[in-house]
């Protein structure tokens, strides 16, 4: 049997924020089978933990697809490993990821996760995507460097109010060449920027709350208004918040977690 745990991710009360599932895993298993628990989950991201000498091994999936960085699911794994007393209270969680390194650590009632920041850099919008979103863009960007490969979007809309009322019609939105986009604008207090993100092709039409989306938006935003430190609300209809700080090439990230079911596997 395998122990399992559902957590809201950047919540600050239950059903809020993003739920991510979470497996430990005593021996690797092939991805065919975490892909097949995954879709069983049905969740935006289904993480599996494995023990490692200097650390922990750490995978996402999605319903449909395996994916290189995922936050809520990181957040939800180290907030799991303490619940399982695998992390002992104050201990840095290291995990060996798709995306390299990463650590999170507790911050009283937050837990901080130390992300890859994404560059981004102008770019035109791609043809047939304002349609589906039927919204004025104010400033378009794409991804740059490793990984990016040119298909993870961001646009800045010309108000909150604009960011909240997009209703995308997913179906088109598959279809284009792209990974992933965000929608965001500045906030209103105490945020900074608001966002929403959506990615149909990796099986998620609107992702409720997405650390990995921030590693873009937080270098975008701190940029745009000069300052490194930020807080910001992502609008989907769960919500949640999230606590950033961009370091040098690094994206600080922190939010709160919140266990919602607990089990096991039995397969």
């Amino acid at each position: 049997m395998i122990p399992l745990l559902q957590v809201d991710a950047f919540a600050a009360a239950a059903f809020g924020g993003n739920p991510a599932a979470v497996c430990w895993l005593e021996t690797p298993r092939a991805a065919a089978w975490m892909q097949a628990v995954a879709a069983e989950m049905n969740l935006s991201e289904t993480a599996f933990v494995e023990p490692r000498e200097d650390g922990f091994g750490l995978r996402w999936f999605t319903p449909a697809v395996e994916v290189d960085l995922c936050g809520h699911a990181t957040l939800a794994s180290a907030h799991a490993l303490e619940q399982w007393g695998k992390l002992g209270g104050g201990a840095t969680a290291v995990f060996h990821t798709r995306s390299g390194r990463l650590t999170a650590a507790r911050k009283g009632e937050w837990i901080e996760l130390d992300f890859p920041a994404r560059a981004s850099t102008e770019a035109p919008v791609p043809e047939g995507l304002l349609a589906c979103l039927g919204a004025r863009v104010e400033v378009a960007h794409c991804a740059t460097g490793a990984g990016a490969v040119g298909i993870n979007y961001l646009l800045e809309l010309a108000s909150e109010g604009e960011v909240r009322a997009v209703a995308p019609d997913f179906a088109a939105l598959g279809r284009l060449p792209l990974r992933s986009l965000s929608i965001t604008a500045r906030g209103t207090a105490p945020y900074d920027f608001v966002s929403r993100f959506f990615t149909p092709a990796g099986g998620v039409n609107e992702d409720p709350v997405t650390g990995s989306a921030h590693t873009q938006l937080t270098p975008y935003w701190a940029a745009r208004l000069g300052r490194k430190q930020l807080r910001a609300w992502q609008a989907s209809a769960r919500g949640g918040e999230l606590r950033l700080e961009l370091v040098d090439d690094r994206v600080r990230m922190a939010g709160r977690a919140i266990t919602v079911a607990r089990g096991e596997l039995m397969v």
